[in-house]
């Protein structure tokens, strides 16, 4: 069990290694406390046969149990600073590992996994490997000093004695062994009940205003009772083995305590042993039981690190699909070129392509307007161009080069991406803008906001630019939250600006304002507009037209509209939409 050679188990090793000093001091300490401990016995055992003598001075033996009280105290704090630091150290190295590896994940990976499951990683599978780090490291240690001293007093006392207290430790080795088993496999069933536990707390608080538009307050609360309850009875179930456990070791130790008494109290009637030792293989006994349970807890404890490691490893082990190139290559221009790309995502089977046989040249400095049915592609593409999902090698091409072969870091530099889900982090509106450049002055915030048509109604909220936006943005609206993350994109300045329908929760009226603005900023950028309305896009140098998956039709809005198909369907429906409005 101690022994067992999981990856990740090796890396604690190595960390622990690296906090070397630590774990050396805290085991001297550990050491110290425990040899404190027992030598009292001796002490008092020397002081019990003196009173049998006759001899009632005991002023030195009561001040040398003082004394060693007082270290004890002292070391006592300093192992459990050392030992405890360390495995809160390795906590934090543990944490700060998995948040890394998942900051190298794609989108992809996100979409195919609950929410729930990773912050059950991020917690309770690691407070428990915590937890073996630190104090299932003293259940180890402890044992160490504890064991060997006290049966080694106790055969100098008496070798008979010693034989029968120590009789029921193979029988607690089998013991650990077994429980240790079941106890791995229903602590990873409790931790799989957490993760489905998580999960249902995270969506119904996120769903909280569909949750009451549909007043289903009473069936949410059911249906997490039902969630809540699998999870108390699967804790349960582990309560009870460990319960048991705990209750048979104690059992052992009460068995031995009973032999003791019978064979050593018939020794000291008949004289072979004195009264002040018996008192002292008693409580020699009586702390072999402490590292007896210890043993027992070391099976409980690293059996659930065992369980937590193996599913961090899981985590661990998914590797990055959209990787860094080996050797990376520059962008000569923002030109955008796509030949033959056909896409599919990788959930969704070959048989289901997002993208079909798409050819496409985008001049640099000029603007594309997409349009299409919903689910026709659009926004399948916008993320492909700078990697949020890879697209086949060759498929994708700027500045003459593969977008694989483009240095990640550079390839976004050089974009301003706004999804059509706007997401604000809990933080200012200033820092909201600025997060990609948290440097940038007050004047380049605002300057950002004014292009984007949200500057005045920030300045109308009662803290301005330092309002806090709440989880997600949820004190904004819909069009705020969308214009927010408009100026986040154009404070980077970036050569290439891909727009995801950002302008969906805005009214008509606001968005021609807003595209206004912004004719002047995409002068000279690689633009890409996608958009439901047509009059968001109208303007652009060259539309195209996507419906299932592949572009069915391509020109000016001029030509687009005046010819038969999508387009002017969409269009000449959106105008009469308009009409209806405006009369």
């Amino acid at each position: 069990m101690i022994g067992y050679h999981h990856p990740l188990m090796n890396q604690i090793r190595q960390w622990l290694w690296r906090y070397k000093g630590r774990v050396a001091a805290g085991f001297v300490c550990l050491t110290i406390v425990d040899v404190a401990t027992l030598f009292v016995p001796l002490v008092l055992s020397d002081a019990i046969d003196r009173l049998t003598a006759g001899d009632g001075n005991l002023l030195v033996s009561g001040l040398l149990i003082v004394a060693l009280a007082v270290v004890a105290f002292v070391f006592r704090y300093f192992w459990r600073l050392f030992l405890i630091g360390t495995s809160r150290r390795i906590e934090r190295d543990l944490r700060a590992r998995l948040y890394d590896h998942l900051l190298s994940l794609p989108a992809s990976f996100y979409n195919e996994t609950k929410t729930g499951d990773l912050m059950a990683h991020a917690t309770n599978d690691i407070e428990a490997v915590t937890f073996a780090c630190g104090f299932g490291l003293i259940t180890i240690l402890d044992p160490l000093v504890m064991i060997p001293f006290s049966v080694g007093v106790m055969l100098s006392i008496n070798v008979r004695m010693t034989a029968y207290a120590v009789l029921p430790l193979p029988i607690l080795t089998i013991v650990m062994l077994a429980f240790g088993r079941v106890i791995h496999a229903r602590f990873e069933f409790v931790q799989a009940a957490f993760s489905a536990t998580m999960e249902k707390v995270r969506e119904n608080v996120s769903g909280i205003p569909v949750l009451k538009a549909f007043v289903q307050e009473e069936g949410s609360e059911r249906d997490f009772a039902r969630t809540n309850q699998t999870l108390a009875d699967r804790n349960m179930s582990l309560v009870r083995v460990h319960g048991l456990f705990h209750v048979l070791i104690e059992l052992l130790a009460g068995a031995t305590l009973a032999l003791t008494l019978w064979i050593g109290g018939g020794s000291v009637i008949r004289g072979a042993v004195s009264l002040g030792n018996f008192v002292a293989f008693s409580q020699y006994l009586s702390m072999l039981i402490w590292p007896m349970i210890a043993l027992g807890d070391a099976v409980n404890i690293f059996q659930r690190g065992r369980a937590s490691l193996g599913r961090i490893g899981v985590l661990l082990a998914v590797r990055p699909t959209i990787a860094e190139p080996e050797s990376p290559r520059a962008m000569n221009g923002t030109r955008i070129e796509i030949r033959d790309l056909t896409f599919t995502y990788p959930a969704a089977g070959a048989a289901a392509p997002a993208l079909r046989d798409i050819d496409l040249t985008l001049e640099e400095g000029t603007t594309l307007g997409i349009v299409g049915m919903t689910g026709s592609g659009k926004s399948t593409l916008a993320h492909l161009i700078p990697r949020v999902f890879d697209p086949p090698p060759g498929a994708v091409r700027i500045g003459g080069v593969d977008v694989r072969d483009v240095s990640l870091a550079d390839l976004r530099k050089t974009m301003g991406f706004v999804p059509q889900d706007a997401f604000l982090f809990s933080a200012t509106i200033a820092e909201n803008i600025a997060f990609g450049r948290p440097d940038a002055s007050r004047d380049k915030i605002e300057r950002a906001a004014q292009l984007a048509g949200i500057h005045d109604e920030i300045l109308a909220f009662p803290d301005g630019y330092e309002t806090r936006v709440g989880e997600r943005g949820l004190s904004l609206s819909g069009g705020q939250k969308q214009r927010v993350a408009i100026a986040r994109a154009l404070l980077l300045e970036p050569q290439v600006v891909i727009f995801d329908d950002p302008l969906s929760a805005v009214d008509a009226e606001r968005e021609e304002f807003i595209l206004a603005n912004l004719r002047e900023f995409f002068r000279g950028r690689t633009s890409i507009l996608i958009a439901h309305r047509i009059s968001a896009v109208r303007n652009a140098d060259r539309i195209i037209v996507l419906d299932e998956g592949r572009i069915v039709d391509s020109g000016r809005h001029e030509e687009l509209a005046a010819r038969e198909g999508i387009y002017r369907r969409i269009w000449t429906l959106q105008q009469a939409e308009r009409r209806t409005v405006t009369g």
